[in-house]
């Protein structure tokens, strides 16, 4: 039987009952209602199933779902979603430069794609495994701290069994099995924003990435508040409500993975960069969710500028993000502990102890775990994207974006290990129109050519 997830009203409720606890909402009564009902109780794990409500269940989820969306939230002073009041909470708000910066050379470029498509792919095969599946995996091979790809090969059965691989990805992620870069929705994304660019230019409205993936993206392709966002585009709803209508998803990870390219494209200019990944943004999204990928952008745009090192360029991504909101609050304390602490395993640890209350998938918790990443590594390549996919949660989207910032600071695909990059066969794959067995190479120079665009 065919399963619409992440659209049924049943399984969106429970992940709106969480993220109205998050947000400051009152929700015991709609909890109440909700269970006096027979409702199931838990939210609906990403991608699993379960059997069908009753019709009258599903009506009132639906019901509930837009009356927990009318509660007032606590939170809407100090995290909102629209761009002229978050930049009125942002003292320091980075100012335009005086002259547009020079694009990174198509080298740099090259390096950034590859580190984008080398982090995702080391985290596909662990993706939704929990934190100690993930040790033990690397631990049996010998490859703990972890320092290079994943293997089955001496994995004993009985630790696979408790823990197996993400049944997707093992046949194209593991070492024995990379032959080019798979298709991936954290690869997918960078290639939309290439025709976003194209077609629209830096001015693009949030109307137009909508009709871009209307025109262009598959929507089972889609996942999470995406998912969401596209359905609502098909009812008729418009931008920016296509985020908060029935999207409980509207904090989680999809946005900030949508970001690299905004941050490519504005080299030095890091506010440029964090409004047009609002932009992008508040399709499917909002306020933390939305400062994710701001902050991505933001600190991709300071490292693509040149002459920066990774503390410096997460410093100024934290500039376009209000200081009083959870995200904020989140990387300054995962940034300090990075510091502060010799063992990065130490370092994680403390991270889900003190964000066990979110989804694996919430930007909060993701966005922590690469600033951390990147700062303990001190921006090395290697050591920020096994940093990013050790620390669990999202591990292929984290290890995505640690992965293009480091290999951007790199400046170079030479000066990325050849472990890394030779696996990939400079070719990946995806189902977005025109780019199917593009090589990084060439995704550099159509990148370039964005950034030299006006």
């Amino acid at each position: 039987m065919l399963r619409l997830t992440w659209v049924q009203p049943e399984d969106l409720l429970g992940h709106e009952l969480r993220q109205a606890a998050q947000e400051g909402r009152v929700s015991a009564a709609v909890e109440e209602r909700w269970r006096r009902a027979g409702g199931p109780e838990a939210p609906l794990r990403a991608g699993a199933s379960r059997h069908p409500v009753s019709p009258y269940l599903r009506l009132l989820a639906t019901d509930l779902l837009d009356e927990l969306a009318d509660l007032p939230s606590r939170s809407a002073d100090s995290e909102p979603t629209d761009l002229a009041r978050i930049r009125a909470l942002c003292p320091a708000w980075p100012a335009a430069p005086d002259e547009r910066g020079a694009a990174p050379d198509p080298a740099r470029l090259e390096a950034a794609w590859l580190g984008r498509a080398v982090g995702c792919v080391l985290g596909k095969p662990v993706e939704k495994l929990p934190l100690d599946g993930i040790r033990a995996l690397a631990r049996a091979t010998g490859n703990w701290p972890l320092d290079t790809w994943f293997t089955a090969r001496g994995v004993p059965g009985e630790l696979l069994a408790a823990h197996p691989w993400n049944r997707r990805s093992a046949t194209t992620c593991l070492a024995e099995n990379i032959d080019g870069a798979p298709e991936d929705d954290d690869l997918d994304y960078p290639l939309l924003n290439l025709l976003l660019l194209a077609r629209h230019g830096r001015s693009f409205t949030t109307a137009d990435v909508a009709g871009l993936w209307l025109d262009e993206l598959p929507a089972g392709r889609t996942f999470t508040a995406e998912r969401v966002a596209y359905r609502n585009l098909l009812a008729g709803i418009e931008p920016p409500r296509t985020a908060r209508h029935r999207n409980p998803f509207r904090e989680w990870i999809g946005a900030l993975i949508r970001a690299d390219v905004h941050g490519w494209t504005n080299p030095g200019d890091p506010g440029a960069a964090a409004e047009q990944a609002h932009r992008d943004a508040t399709l499917t999204h909002t306020a933390n969710g939305v400062y994710a990928a701001m902050f991505v952008a933001a600190t991709i745009a300071e490292a693509a500028g040149g002459g920066h090192d990774v503390h410096h360029c997460l410093r100024t991504g934290l500039t376009v993000v209000p200081p009083g909101s959870r995200l904020a609050g989140a990387v300054r304390d995962a940034v300090h502990l990075a510091r502060e602490t010799e063992d990065f395993d130490t370092v994680v640890d403390e991270l889900h102890a003190a964000h066990h209350a979110y989804h694996w998938v919430h930007a909060i918790p993701n966005t922590a775990l690469i600033a951390a990443a990147l700062t303990h590594a001190d921006g090395d390549f290697t050591g920020s994207v096994c940093r990013a996919v050790s620390g669990g949660w999202d591990t292929d989207s984290n290890g995505a974006t640690a992965g293009s910032v480091a290999g951007l600071l790199a400046g170079h695909p030479g000066r990325l290990p050849d472990r890394w990059t030779a696996p990939l066969k400079n070719r990946l794959a995806t189902s977005v129109g025109g780019f199917d067995g593009i090589g990084f190479d060439s995704l550099a120079h159509l990148t370039h050519r964005e950034t030299q665009r006006s």
